[in-house]
């Protein structure tokens, strides 16, 4: 594997919107090249969102090979009691494999109406919906259709999503850290929500890529990893009016195919590459576009397989990898300086409440952000610090900056950075996310432990 090749990706992933977060790549089993973005770190658990919809998937094989759930099974008898009495008769069609390919004649996403319908019972929410495709024909991206896989699981396996997946997968494959981030009702979204360290995304691949098989020891039958990742149906992705090539060459079972194998993808850029053809597996976290992601892959990395740079490349490389870091925020500590000033969230990205009080009070290694009745912060002056003030986690650095006093908080297990200014002059501040979470901009939310809410949050 070429040095440079990788190197390059590197470059193209600095250079690309949005930031990179973890890389990880594998190639005939082994780890040739890693790396954080530092205040991100290898220890720590991210966000996956949808990325999580493969891991699902590979619980309902579990199922199946178990004998307790197979393809042709319908929501109306796994699920009875979560059928409406309208139920239409495609929805009491509905089977475990249009669920899994996301074919269910839906004509859009069902997740927002589907809860608006039945904010206490998403699955008959889902089933009371019109269908305006026949089942079986149309693949839509769906989230509705994993969380009723979810519950499918959970029923016929008597263990809830997270526990049967530790049971089953993650146990044996050494992972000790998956959190889940869940609904009221403590159940696990199954659709997004899962957290795991790049390092157990990268050995998910790999299992996918020897077809189920950890070690010795066969976790998932090869017929289902193969059935899962093949193509069953056409698909088709726009997004922001650009075509998304690695989304449009068909769909699995929660899997997507690509230009070169398959992969599974959650928003933002969470992605587990697998690229069978050439025995090599890709782990990256990031805030930004997927696409983006997939052309360097494709323009960098693999014309680099098979290529042997010199010893002098190689070291050049691991230096690099071991330097990773987003920028700090720039500009002076100004120890004996305070100032106190109320948010301005009359824009959408808004993650605080209009007309809540900050206070910036300066402390020894920089500073302790008060947000009135909600949370403190610690911020770090060239350097990042980190606190937990409703139980996650967040790693935070400021400068004051003239008269405004700039701090990135990191919402560190996650996808999101919020641009803390605070004009002292003007006595006003913004809290703006640098990309909104697909659950709602309210920061406090994302800072509790575990995160749980209605799921009808947005």
């Amino acid at each position: 594997m070429s040095s440079r090749a990788i190197a390059a990706l590197v470059d193209r992933l600095e250079a690309r919107s949005g930031t990179c977060h973890s890389l990880m790549i594998v190639h005939h089993g082994h780890v040739v090249a890693e790396g954080w973005w530092a205040p991100y770190s290898a220890e720590r658990p991210h966000l996956l969102y949808s990325l999580t919809k493969s891991f699902t998937s590979i619980a309902v094989g579990l199922a199946i090979d178990d004998g307790l759930l197979s393809l042709d099974d319908r929501i109306v008898d796994v699920l009875p009691d979560h059928v409406p009495a309208d139920a239409s008769e495609q929805g009491r069609r509905i089977t475990v494999h249009h669920l899994l390919s996301m074919t269910v004649g839906h004509p859009a996403d069902s997740l927002e109406e589907a809860w608006q319908r039945e904010p206490g019972d998403l699955v008959k929410g889902f089933l009371r919906l019109p269908f305006g495709i026949e089942e079986g024909t149309r693949h839509t991206y769906d989230n509705t259709t994993t969380f009723v896989l979810a519950r499918m699981v959970e029923r016929v396996t008597g263990l809830g999503l997270p526990e049967f997946l530790d049971e089953r997968l993650f146990t044996p494959m050494g992972v000790e850290h998956a959190e889940w981030d869940r609904v009221a009702s403590g159940a696990a979204f199954g659709f997004h929500g899962l957290h795991l360290t790049t390092e157990a995304v990268a050995a998910f691949g790999q299992l996918l890529l020897r077809g189920g098989l950890w070690g010795d020891e066969q976790l998932v039958s090869r017929g289902w990893v193969e059935l899962a990742t093949a193509r069953h149906v056409d698909c088709e992705w726009v997004l922001d009016g650009a075509d998304q090539l690695d989304f449009a060459r068909g769909y699995g079972y929660q899997f997507w195919r690509s230009r070169h194998g398959y992969h599974g993808q959650g928003a933002f850029g969470q992605q587990c590459v697998v690229v069978p053809s050439h025995d090599l597996v890709v782990a990256i976290t990031a805030e930004g576009e997927s696409q983006e992601v997939f052309d360097a892959l494709w323009e960098c990395l693999l014309p680099g397989i098979g290529v042997r740079d010199s010893a002098r490349d190689d070291a050049l490389l691991a230096d690099r990898l071991r330097r990773l870091a987003l920028p700090l925020v720039t500009g002076a500590a100004d120890p004996e300086r305070s100032v106190s000033a109320k948010i301005d969230a009359s824009a959408e990205d808004a993650a605080l409440p209009d007309g809540t009080t900050v206070v910036v009070e300066p402390t020894a290694r920089g500073w302790l952000v008060r947000v009135e009745s909600l949370f403190d912060i610690e911020v770090g002056h060239h350097t990042w610090r980190e606190s937990s003030p409703l139980g996650r986690p967040v790693v935070a650095a400021g400068a004051w900056q003239g008269d405004t006093f700039v701090a990135d908080l990191f919402v560190i297990t996650s996808a999101h950075r919020v641009r803390l200014a605070v004009d002292a002059d003007a006595g006003t501040a913004t809290a703006a996310w640098s990309a909104v979470p697909l659950t709602g901009p309210r920061m406090e939310l994302h800072l509790r432990d575990p995160l749980s809410t209605r799921p009808d949050v947005a």
